[in-house]
């Protein structure tokens, strides 16, 4: 009998959303009440909803979510658990960001504690004009290749391959690459705010 990996488990469709709520909501560390207050709706009713005896409409289901910080399709995503998941490089999600750089998401799934990106820049990029906030995680940056340098509140910190720094992600915040031969980085953000 062969055993199978964990990129050939499935985890079923069917599991009602409520249960897919929570652990999403779980995962990003909020409460029943600050998510209920965000999204207009009383604490008793998001945990009636969480635990399948209330079924909430189309309406109510885009308030929690955009409570949560996701889009409605996170919320019906075949990957919501918190389980072990392979994520084949040449699947990664990309994006283009800032000046000559792109990101890649390195975690799948919006529902785990964690986020990883990989990004990359060209000589001279950035992650854009001015710096930016995202939320109040714990932002950790690693330099796999070349030499950076981040804005971070009005200090500047040079980095190279090997250095990392930790930081708060709603301090207003800048990457430029400045090495003049592109660089990748690796950033690690929890819980998730992107």
């Amino acid at each position: 009998m062969a055993h199978e990996t964990a990129d050939e488990r499935h985890e079923p469709d069917d599991v009602p959303v409520g249960h897919r709520l929570r652990a999403l909501r779980r995962a990003r560390r909020r409460t029943l009440r600050a998510v209920a207050g965000a999204a207009g709706i009383s604490e008793g009713y998001l945990s009636q909803v969480e635990r399948g005896i209330a079924n909430p409409s189309i309406a109510t289901l885009q308030q929690i979510a955009a409570a949560l910080g996701l889009k409605m399709g996170d919320l019906f995503a075949a990957d919501y658990t918190t389980g072990p998941r392979v994520l084949k490089a040449a699947a990664a999600p990309s994006l283009t960001f800032g000046v000559l750089g792109r990101k890649f998401r390195l975690t799948p799934g919006p529902q785990h504690h964690l986020e990883a990106f990989l990004g990359e820049f060209e000589p001279g990029g950035s992650t854009g004009d001015r710096p930016y906030t995202h939320g109040d995680s714990e932002e950790f940056l690693y330099v796999l290749e070349g030499e950076v340098e981040l804005h971070l509140e009005g200090e500047h910190f040079a980095l190279g391959p090997g250095d990392s720094i930790r930081h708060s992600s709603a301090v207003p915040h800048k990457l430029v690459e400045t090495g003049g031969n592109g660089a990748r980085v690796l950033w690690v953000i929890s819980p998730p705010s992107y």
